[in-house]
């Protein structure tokens, strides 16, 4: 390191040690993924959500986030959210499904024309509609937003090109735990094989299942193109983030401090979704995996295909597993997600 640098740097940590030291309150934030911002949607919300909350506190509340999954498995940080023993996580559809098992109404494949549609329906009245209802089941968790996980899912697997709905017919396909997602891989003929997210690079490396479904920055950045020799932009799924705080904790919050909180995880919201979008693009992204995978993206005749195979079957499950306040989200989701898609921007 220059010498110019390590000043700058023994300046940066000089400044930041008195908000360290007169920290009144410590929160907590666990998630699944790398810290560095610049990887994936997870770290860029949780840094920029640090940030904010540190300096706009004045360093009143001091933000730890313990990344990689150090704190545990994705439904057992939400836990430790419920419990208090940390104060927030970003939990993915699948770790918070075993909580609050309604969150499987989004779960509606082919649903959304394009990825700012997504931003519309989880912003607006579905996404308040949703979030009300998690704090109303679970009762000890306060919902802050909903953030990128890096957009929508796509489909790779090791054995042949996807292109047409016949393609896919017999692969198995590894997917979350979840029974809507084996649902909309079996309506389309392939075998659904749920694993959980620790052991997918080794079933994919081992052949005990042909392909899996992501979005493109998770398929990236856990170099599944070393295992995969195929892609599919089949857009089927966008399934974010649920940014969750313990509840006592935010009672113990001023009004200021809410506030404060608040703005802050609006901004981490925006910071995964831009990062998602950027790593689809960049290097990092859908230019990395061509460089070892044959990509290709349905055409809207194949898609409209895949899509009438799947989507009754998915929206007949949760009609039949989520009860009567299921259906009117599913209702809800459906008519946002409707809206969303006939709304041109700036116009």
């Amino acid at each position: 390191m220059k010498p110019a640098s390590r000043i700058a740097l023994a300046c940066a940590l000089a400044a930041a040690l008195p908000l360290a030291a007169h920290a009144q309150k410590t929160l907590k934030m666990g998630h699944l993924n790398n810290e560095d911002p610049f990887d994936n949607p997870a770290g860029a919300c949780g840094e920029v959500f640090e940030n904010i909350v540190e300096s706009a506190s004045n360093g009143e509340i001091q933000v730890d986030i313990f990344p990689n999954g150090q704190l545990g498995k994705d439904f057992e940080i939400a836990q430790q959210v419920r419990d208090g023993i940390i104060q927030a996580s970003l939990a993915s559809v699948g770790g918070l499904a075993s909580h609050y098992p309604k969150i499987g109404v989004i779960d509606v494949a082919f649903a959304f024309p394009h990825i700012s549609a997504t931003y519309e329906v989880f912003d607006g009245p579905f996404g308040k509609a949703l979030a009300r209802d998690i704090e109303t089941d679970l009762g000890d968790v306060k919902v802050l937003g909903f953030a990128d996980t890096g957009g929508f899912f796509s489909i790779s697997n090791s054995q042949r090109p996807v292109a047409q709905l016949s393609d896919i017919e017999g692969l198995r396909i590894r997917t979350m735990t979840l029974e809507s997602h084996q649902t909309l891989i079996q309506s389309l003929g392939a075998e659904a094989y749920p694993l959980a997210w620790a052991e997918v690079y080794s079933a994919l490396q081992t052949g005990v299942v042909d392909g899996q479904m992501n979005p493109v920055p998770i398929i990236a950045f856990s170099n599944f193109q070393e295992v995969q020799g195929y892609l599919t932009l089949t857009n089927h799924l966008f399934t974010p983030y649920t940014f969750l705080m313990n509840r006592d904790f935010y009672e113990s919050l001023t009004e200021a401090e809410k506030d404060i909180v608040h703005a802050a995880a609006q901004s981490c919201v925006v910071a995964s979704r831009g990062i998602g979008r950027v790593i689809e693009a960049s290097e990092r992204g859908l230019p990395k995996l061509a460089e070892s995978m044959e990509i290709n993206a349905l055409s809207p005749e194949d898609r409209e295909a895949f899509k009438n195979a799947a989507q009754p079957a998915v929206i007949e499950y949760i009609r039949g597993t989520h009860g009567e306040k299921g259906a009117e989200l599913l209702d809800l989701f459906l008519s946002e997600v409707e809206k969303a898609g006939q709304q041109d921007y700036m116009q």
